[in-house]
């Protein structure tokens, strides 16, 4: 069975009734991930657990070292990847509480370290990209959603934004044009550089507001983001822990 890792951002910094069997910390070439890496057991499976913004949650989006963390994961034999992350809703199915596996993601970022193919490279690498996220790992978190009885958008596309300020209204609107669903600030390059090492990896999204305007003019505040989040997180746990069962199940 692949070894599965869960990259937790706001939100799920923890995961709870897992039986943690060890922690170890990786040294790459990119220098430090945002932490140690969480081994242990839950649902009867083995899981890596990992803080994309520290376990003290102390990085912000345009600073964590993404090849690092990536890396990192890779390197202990992680081959599926499932990233869970908080983000604001754009279109109208995808309002505070709702939970979304996206299909598709636009990069919206800069600056940051975008791939892991550069400098004195033998030859120039490209990877196929036309379908962001595994198929294999979204089948298996739809499927353990509809088990356990909780509502999940199927598919969307994740707009990525550099952070960590939130969006003014205009850019909001633009990236509705541009066709998201969703806002967030961690989507990129992670996906990508998954993809480059060929590891399987999806984004379980947690809606924890609207947008910027999908709300009239009401401001976004961090209490209302973090009461949205509870919820949200409650449901995120229990799908996980179902993906997990029927990972040990089918053994």
């Amino acid at each position: 069975m692949n070894l599965l890792a869960i990259i937790g951002g706001t939100g799920l910094g923890s995961l709870k009734n897992l039986e943690i069997t060890r922690h170890q910390v990786v040294n790459t070439p990119f220098g430090e991930p945002s932490g140690p890496l969480t081994f242990g057991t839950l649902g009867g499976s083995e899981v890596v657990f990992f803080a994309r913004h520290g376990y003290a949650h102390r990085i912000p989006p345009h600073e964590i070292n993404y090849r690092a963390n990536l890396w990192a994961l890779k390197e202990v034999g992680v081959k599926e990847i499932i990233a869970v992350a908080a983000v604001g809703g754009i279109t109208p199915r995808m309002g505070p509480a709702v939970l979304a596996v996206p299909d598709q993601i636009i990069d919206y970022t800069y600056g940051r370290k975008q791939t892991f193919f550069e400098g004195e490279l033998e030859s120039v690498t490209h990877i196929d990209f036309t379908h962001p996220y595994s198929g294999a790992v979204r089948a298996a978190l739809l499927d353990s959603a509809r088990t356990v009885g909780v509502e999940v958008v199927d598919g969307g596309t994740y707009g990525c934004t550099q952070g960590p300020r939130l969006e003014t209204i205009a850019e909001i609107r633009r990236m509705e044009r541009d066709g998201c669903d969703l806002v967030g600030m961690t989507g990129m390059p992670e996906a990508a550089l998954a993809r480059e090492l060929g590891l399987e990896y999806a984004h379980l999204a947690v809606i924890a507001n609207w947008a910027a305007g999908k709300n009239g003019e009401q401001e976004i505040t961090m209490e209302d983001i973090d009461r949205t989040l509870k919820e949200g997180m409650r449901k995120v746990r229990l799908i996980l822990q179902q993906l997990l069962e029927n990972r040990a199940t089918a053994g």
